[in-house]
């Protein structure tokens, strides 16, 4: 056995994090680690990778025991992780970021020509070619680029036996997820033992031979993926039977709240149009790097407009956050932790950071508004956290973007701009979104919804539209669209 954990328990102050979980892994197989936002997946790889120490338990690597005191120990020991939202350093290349902290030296100075190997190596593991290499900055990159480049960070350790994946394909196209579908298999042959963590079921089917589920902190279930159903292994993250993933309530289409004329970025998008009523729900479909979130960035006014304009219920709006914001118009960012959240903050300060006027006389924000306001909010999209005051950072991914919707939906706008809102979320927690979305359009507002998950796109939008290379194509009822359909449309 490769990777024994036994009986692991850990607290976070108050708050137990685990209690009880155990694992096994053979060498050279994929084992799936499955749960909803909150069961303790973040924090059993944080044990495992030497991030975290466990209050009880073992740890047992190849026979032997097993407790890295730090993540450099584990990585020594043959463990590396890929997280969900790697940290880099953003003006840093490559290749010094795949080197981070493990440079090669020949005696006092560092080998510089080694460090290259070891980075084009990498990189070739992960199959990177293109426009960009070993001296291109992140800053430059893709967040589908810098996820390539973390992966290439981890299998740079030559003496890899354990590799975890947290969340590895939430920013990857759909022609990368299958570049790393193809890196895991080739990595399990031989003999490194990959540890998986998705809450896309379909790609945990596809990829990984065994499960454990983590639920409230405790490993509730281990088998093979084969021999269960999708809707077992749901159920057993959930604790319940999830029904009606997408739901639909009957809507009627109002009048035009949004319309978008011919608009252009300074790159991206390309003479966009669009118009959204008040109570339904538009789509847009595309690979990443398509322009979608450019699109979303140019109508609230983040990014400059090179032409083209933006009309909120007849009257255009100049291209700037604080005149969108005035028409009612709110927009959710893909990237939560840069722009969604103040992650030092807690989740009430959070939830109303953008409309503290309403929670207090002559301008004045009152702690019981805003305390109330948050556990409204947390009740509503179930946010696992220990009270209103907790910081946001101390969150999970999920929850975190959880947290993020709670502020958008606080402000009470009328014209929502969604982006990935369920990135990293759980699949109980999306049928809780999915039922969210469709309660706001019943209600009347209208949502703008870009995401990569073509299933959520026609399971709950009315139109879907294309964009291609910044061009986007019109907007179809989603009854003339397939899942295959709008993948081919997207790839050109």
């Amino acid at each position: 056995m490769r990777l024994e954990l036994r009986q692991l328990e850990k607290s976070f102050g108050a708050a137990r994090a685990l209690s009880g979980v155990s694992l096994s892994a053979s060498a050279g197989t994929v084992h799936a680690v499955l749960g909803e936002n909150g069961a303790g997946k973040s924090t059993l790889m944080k044990i495992l990778s030497g991030a975290e120490r466990a209050d009880a338990g073992q740890l047992i690597l190849d026979g032997a025991p097993f407790h890295p005191e730090s993540p450099e120990a584990a990585r020594r020991a043959g463990v590396s992780i890929v997280y969900q939202e790697p940290l880099f350093c953003a003006d840093l290349s490559v290749r010094e970021n795949i080197l981070l902290g493990r440079e090669p030296t020949r005696g006092l100075f560092l080998d510089a020509a080694r460090g290259t190997e070891i980075a084009e190596r990498a990189l070739q593991q992960v199959g990177v070619t293109g426009s960009w290499g070993l001296d291109t900055t992140l800053r430059e990159l893709s967040p589908a680029d810098r996820q390539l480049v973390s992966i290439a960070r981890a299998l740079s350790n030559a003496d890899c036996k354990v590799l975890i994946l947290d969340e590895p394909t939430s920013a990857l196209t759909g022609a990368d997820t299958e570049r790393l579908f193809e890196i895991v298999r080739r990595l399990s042959g031989a003999g490194v033992t990959v540890l998986y963590i998705s809450h896309f079921l379909e790609e945990v089917e596809r990829v990984a031979g065994e499960y454990t589920v983590l639920r409230d902190g405790r490993s509730v279930s281990t088998g093979r993926v084969a021999d269960t159903t999708r809707g077992e292994l749901v159920s057993l993250m959930a604790g319940r039977t999830v029904t009606e993933l997408f739901p639909r309530t009957p809507r009627t289409p109002g009048e035009v709240l949004l319309e978008v004329r011919e608009l252009s970025g300074r790159r991206l998008p390309q003479h966009a149009s669009v118009s959204l009523r008040r109570g339904e729900v538009v789509g847009i479909a595309g690979l990443v790097g398509s322009g979608r979130t450019e699109l979303l960035r140019a109508i609230y006014g983040l990014d400059s407009r090179a032409s083209g304009q933006v009309r909120v219920g007849g009257l255009a709006v100049a291209a700037a956050p604080v005149a969108l914001s005035a028409r009612k118009v709110g927009l959710l960012s893909e990237d939560r932790k840069g722009e969604g959240l103040a992650e030092s903050l807690s989740i009430a300060e959070n939830v109303t950071l953008s409309g503290t006027s309403v929670l207090g006389p002559w301008g004045l924000a009152l702690p019981a508004r805003s305390h109330a306001a948050a556990v409204r909010w947390i009740e509503k999209l179930g946010v696992r956290c220990r009270g209103p005051e907790q910081r946001v950072r101390a969150l999970s991914g999920g929850n975190q973007q959880k947290v993020a919707l709670a502020r958008l939906l606080e402000q009470d706008v009328d014209v929502l701009l969604l982006d990935e809102p369920t990135r990293g979320i759980d699949v109980g927690s999306r049928a809780d979104i999915y039922r969210l979305i469709d309660e706001l359009a019943a209600r009347g507002k209208a949502v703008l919804m870009v995401s990569s998950y073509m299933p959520e796109l026609v399971g709950i939008c009315d139109r879907i539209a294309v964009m291609v290379r910044g061009r986007l194509g019109p907007a179809r009822p989603v009854a003339e669209l397939t899942e295959h359909g709008l993948l081919l449309e997207a790839t050109g």
